[in-house]
């Protein structure tokens, strides 16, 4: 294979010990897993409340999920429906883990609906089909750097890149600040980038040979497998297509919406926002506006469904800065 080729390939038994938190020194593996996730999830936490990025990209590199979760890929390509089981609770565990973190610590913060409306959470809470596409290429990049020897040293911006724990720390902050939409908003994120790196890397590691080399005779349940994570990535994407479709849209209200004001000296849209079926959009401007029907007609042009729209109204314009 041309991506993994055999002079760089690790074998089966390094990705097995690799992986698998169940072989060799497992009270070593899992002690380091824990530790490790744990002050991953207080670092993640911490960087999302207080709007930092560079926090968030450390917690990034620190955790350690992304081992169980190879480790599911590997257990399916190799048909060892123990190893998949064992990897999957391993995930689940931290993920109740990260959440529970999330939650209490979101108990300490005086004004909790500030931190809902930061960047690191707002970031997280509305993934789009870019974010999949994003997910999909990067498990590609990890599988391919964790099957071969040669590339490792990619693998700290794999875990940038594929984000685990800190769309799960805002499902915890949400969920500690009354805000369970927007956790549910984070766990898609979440999801979504485990199935693309489960899905990647059990592609990835079948095309490497691994599956002929551990001659199980498995292939109609790997088959099997492959049929449940793409019914479990369809129903991951619908809501991410709503959220992209949402964007696109608002960027076109707010395109018909200026136009709209075009007559209106000074005035502006400064924001377009969804609401289920509300579209509100923002307008700083004079007191006078146009009748707001001939915006509705705009809209109901645009959207298929037509939304109910919403002006916010702002009497005012900006002033320039010196």
């Amino acid at each position: 294979m041309m991506l993994v080729p055999e002079t760089q390939r690790r074998t089966l038994t390094e990705l097995d010990d690799r992986f698998n938190l169940s072989s060799g020194d497992r009270s070593a593996k899992r002690s380091a897993f824990w530790a490790m996730l744990t002050l991953s999830a207080i670092i993640a936490v911490a960087g999302v409340v207080g709007d930092s990025t560079a926090t968030v990209i450390g917690a990034m590199i620190v955790a350690p999920l992304s081992t169980p979760i190879l480790g599911v890929g590997l257990g399916i390509t190799t048909g060892r429906a123990s190893l998949v089981g064992k990897s999957l609770l391993m995930v689940g565990l931290g993920v109740v883990l990260v959440v529970v973190l999330g939650a209490v610590i979101a108990q300490l913060v005086p004004n909790p609906t500030n931190v809902l409306t930061n960047s690191q959470v707002l970031g997280r809470t509305s993934p789009t089909l870019m974010d999949l596409t994003a997910a999909l290429a990067t498990g590609l990049v990890g599988a391919i750097a964790a099957a071969r020897r040669d590339v490792g040293d990619v693998l700290p911006g794999v875990a940038i890149a594929i984000s685990l724990v800190p769309p799960l720390a805002v499902v915890g902050v949400c969920l500690g600040s009354g805000a369970p939409a927007l956790a549910v908003g984070a766990f898609v994120l979440f999801a979504s980038n485990v199935l693309a790196m489960i899905i990647t890397s059990s592609v990835v590691f079948v095309a490497a040979g691994y599956a002929a080399e551990a001659d199980t005779g498995v292939g109609g349940r790997r088959g099997r497998a492959y049929v449940v994570l793409a019914a479990a990535l369809v129903a991951v994407a619908i809501p991410m297509v709503v959220n992209s479709l949402s964007s696109l849209w608002a960027r076109q209200i707010a395109t018909a919406a200026q136009q709209w004001l075009d007559d209106v000296p000074g005035a502006q849209v400064t924001d377009v926002s969804w609401q289920g079926h509300v579209a509100t959009v923002d307008v700083l401007g004079p007191e006078q506006l146009p009748p707001v029907s001939a915006l509705q007609d705009s809209v109901d042009a645009l959207v298929p469904w037509h939304p109910e729209l919403q002006i916010v109204h702002t009497v005012g314009s900006r002033l320039p800065v010196e």
